[in-house]
């Protein structure tokens, strides 16, 4: 049976099978499949252009796929912290006053939400004056307040410095633990993101390769899309591929005595 025939996870809060999606000529996602299951991180690399903010899209209905599907149980709550969220700096607001919005939360909830992201102390500042790590707590407390089984962070830790982003991600897996949410994280850094992921996949248009992350491993494919430094960096998990792309990006398939085939161990899911 292949992937895209699979039916969906029966304990899956959002299912994805064969999805395409193209734009300006091109497949900017071409034949994915994904689950996100209670309890589990699923993290989705892959460099600039690869279509992970569009596959987030999809997820999230504010894009239609041009085939396949996304299944959806009527159980499932989403909580999305956007990649991109531009204060305007000459609207005075205050972080309880921007929690408050677009719903009825009351300030004991609000307080609570704050509270479980470390940002209790922002409640009463400016949402224009927060740095970048506040500023993304506060969303993720935003994100709560509407009781989420399945939470999407869209490269959250944008703009934020090393140790915040370890802080963060810290606070991900804490989240995960307490709240047994799924968690799709969409994220181009390779260095913190990997230690928090229970799944990883590896996006280039279409899946590369999926599977659980391992520490210390490397692989000629990601040296590829990413560079040696960066593949080093990753705390990646063996797999296989199949194919290998070209100069403009498209799949090829590997023939025979490919050293790819040689430094594989087993072929990812």
């Amino acid at each position: 049976m292949h992937d895209h025939e699979r039916p969906p996870a029966a304990d899956a809060l959002i299912s994805a099978r064969d999805l395409w999606f193209r734009r300006g000529g091109r497949d900017v996602i071409a034949g994915v499949n994904l689950d996100v299951r209670p309890g589990e991180i699923v993290t989705l690399i892959g460099p600039n252009g690869a279509g992970k903010t569009t596959l987030v899209r999809l997820v999230l209905g504010i894009e239609k796929p041009d085939r396949g599907g996304i299944v959806r149980p009527p159980s499932t709550r989403i909580g999305y912290v956007p990649q991109r969220f531009d204060v305007d700096r000459a609207i005075p607001m205050t972080v309880e006053g921007f929690l408050a919005l677009g719903g009825t939360p009351s300030k004991d909830e609000i307080e609570s939400a704050l509270a479980e992201v470390g940002a209790l102390r922002t409640m009463h500042q400016q949402l224009s004056r927060l740095s970048g790590g506040e500023t993304q707590r506060v969303l993720i407390a935003r994100a709560l307040l509407r009781q989420p089984n399945l939470l999407i962070l869209d490269e959250p830790a944008r703009g934020v410095d090393f140790a915040g982003e370890a802080e963060f991600y810290e606070l991900v897996g804490k989240l995960r633990d307490q709240r047994h949410l799924g968690i799709l994280l969409v994220s181009h850094d390779l260095h913190v993101v990997m230690a928090k992921s229970d799944r990883v996949i590896c996006l280039n248009g279409h899946v590369c390769c999926s599977g659980k992350p391992e520490h210390v491993s490397q692989h000629a494919e990601y040296a590829r899309i990413f560079g040696p430094k960066g593949a080093a960096a990753l705390g990646v998990y063996r797999h296989h591929h199949d194919h290998a792309h070209d100069l403009t990006g498209e799949p090829m398939s590997l023939g025979e005595g490919h050293p790819d085939d040689a430094e594989s161990e087993g072929r990812g899911a």
